[in-house]
């Protein structure tokens, strides 16, 4: 092992890491950790996610980002949400840190992939409900149409089971689970 590999990286070291590397890596307490692939059922929900929030966030003048977007959640820690919408200016070329939605689609195959398991999704929900900018969670059943939406309340976020219609805080709007899910076997 190097010694860059025996101490957390710094911010910097981690975005060269990032330039230089074909594997992305998400940084949790300054320690990388390499993401796994998804299937193509996860990126089609991706894909058709996009295409539903893209005129939603342009018509609110807001950004739609998926997957190779990062996002610092803290000054060690940086993670590839599938699916994130920022309202206001760039936070920084290379990474936002203010997003009012941000979207995670749960996959088998990637779960069982992922060194860190479910102690990641517990830390990433903890990590993003934190975020003074989110208004919203959103976590997608990889395998089948449903998940859960955390919404903020003024007491704090709201778990939100998901039936046929999604209503989004931000961007503002409603959209149907069948649509997220088309073409997903």
């Amino acid at each position: 092992m190097t010694e860059r590999s025996l101490r957390p990286l710094t911010e910097e070291e981690y975005l060269a890491l990032e330039e230089a590397s074909p594997v992305r890596h998400e940084l949790v307490g300054g320690i990388p950790y390499a993401m796994a692939g998804a299937s193509l059922d996860h990126n089609l929900i991706v894909t058709n996610l996009v295409a539903l929030l893209k005129p939603l966030a342009r018509a609110q003048g807001c950004r739609v980002y998926s997957e190779t977007a990062r996002l610092k959640v803290s000054e060690d820690t940086f993670y590839y949400p599938d699916v994130m919408v920022v309202c206001g200016p760039k936070a920084h070329p290379l990474y936002e840190t203010a997003p009012c939605l941000v979207v995670e689609v749960l996959s088998p195959g990637t779960e069982a992939q992922d060194q860190r398991g479910q102690r990641s999704y517990l830390e990433k929900l903890s990590h993003y409900l934190r975020l003074p900018s989110l208004q919203a969670y959103l976590l997608l059943e990889g395998a089948r149409p449903g998940g859960v939406l955390y919404r903020k309340t003024p007491s704090g976020f709201r778990e939100e089971r998901l039936e046929e219609l999604l209503i989004l805080p931000c961007p503002e709007g409603t959209l149907k689970l069948e649509e997220i899910y088309e073409g997903v076997a």
